[in-house]
């Protein structure tokens, strides 16, 4: 197994180091994915990197994960939309702050903008 020697200042690195492109651009074609775990061990090099080859997907995506697509696009555009009306700021501040300490209240304003844009498009487009 390789060992990496990390230059001074960096202790670990834990992510996606290079990503594959998109279809049509310059990049590598191969995800290079950086670990560290944090354990009580003997062993105190625990960082460790993989390579993982593009995959390219074989199936169509299904209708459920069609209508998740939708879905998720529809809800982040209203969240941006009614984070920014001023109409609203001050009323949607007010609810947020009344339910955040309540058991299962949403703890950042962003989390409450979801929810809530969340179940106005579930009431307004009912799954059959």
């Amino acid at each position: 197994m390789a060992k990496v020697e990390w230059s001074a200042g960096i202790d670990s690195v834990s992510g996606a180091l290079s990503k594959p492109g998109k279809n049509g651009q310059h990049s590598c074609a191969k995800m290079l994915l950086g670990t560290h775990r944090v354990a009580a061990t003997e062993n105190p090099n625990c960082n460790r990197i993989y390579m993982r080859k593009k995959v390219e997907r074989s199936t169509a995506p299904s209708t459920r994960e069609l209508y998740a697509r939708v879905r998720f696009a529809s809800i982040a555009a209203a969240v941006s939309d009614r984070s920014k009306d001023l109409s609203k700021i001050t009323n949607d501040q007010q609810a947020f702050i009344a339910q955040k300490d309540l058991a299962g209240g949403k703890k950042t304003l962003k989390a409450w903008y979801w929810m809530v844009e969340g179940a106005a498009y579930d009431q307004e487009h009912p799954r059959s």
